[in-house]
């Protein structure tokens, strides 16, 4: 789910950083520039792990800023195919469920992959949402949000960043995972206990 990955960068470094020591100038900017950000293949950075070495230094000609060459590592978040993960619902449509991490919100299941069979009926809390319910052995289980779900990992893509966009639509996910509940042990925690 974390790994570490090493990257090198050409940073520019503002002359205002100068007066730092270059270790914590350097750093700085390298958390604006990638932490919270989707790197595609790669994944969600979620810090600046160390910073194994920095050379250089140029001033360029009509520069005031100085150029490093920064090898550093990340903490980046990619989960694997397979991988089963507990999240928190977000959503529930007709189409299926929104997840969330808590810092990673673009987890979807889509309806063939919940448990089979299911079917969804309108929410009596939320009219803009429907309840899947999962039948087993004549029994009702409901995916109601109460409890902590279980899902594994299906696929996780990098969709390219489309050129318009239409003002209706929902913000552009530079990392998506879809997920499957269809498989013993998946679901609401409560389901197995």
């Amino acid at each position: 789910m974390f790994y570490l990955s090493e990257i090198e960068h050409k940073l520019r470094l503002p002359p205002h950083l100068l007066n730092l020591p270059l270790n914590e100038a350097i750093k700085g900017e390298l958390e604006g520039l990638f932490v919270d950000k989707v790197i595609a293949n790669l994944g969600l950075i979620i810090s600046i792990y160390d910073i194994r070495s920095i050379d250089d230094g140029f001033i360029y000609p009509s520069e005031g800023a100085s150029t490093y060459t920064v090898k550093f590592r990340l903490v980046v978040f990619r989960p694997f195919v397979g991988e089963v993960i507990t999240a928190k619902l977000k959503e529930s449509k007709a189409e299926g469920l929104r997840l969330s991490l808590g810092f990673f919100d673009d987890i979807y299941v889509p309806a063939p992959l919940l448990p089979d069979p299911s079917r969804s009926e309108p929410d009596p809390e939320n009219k803009n949402q429907v309840r899947w319910i999962w039948k087993f052995d004549e029994l009702d289980y409901p995916i109601d949000g109460v409890d902590e779900i279980r899902f594994q990992v299906h696929n996780v893509s990098y969709p390219s960043m489309p050129l318009e966009q239409d003002k209706d639509s929902k913000p552009f996910a530079p990392m998506v995972i879809k997920g499957s509940l269809d498989a013993d042990g998946l679901g609401p925690i409560s389901w197995w206990i």
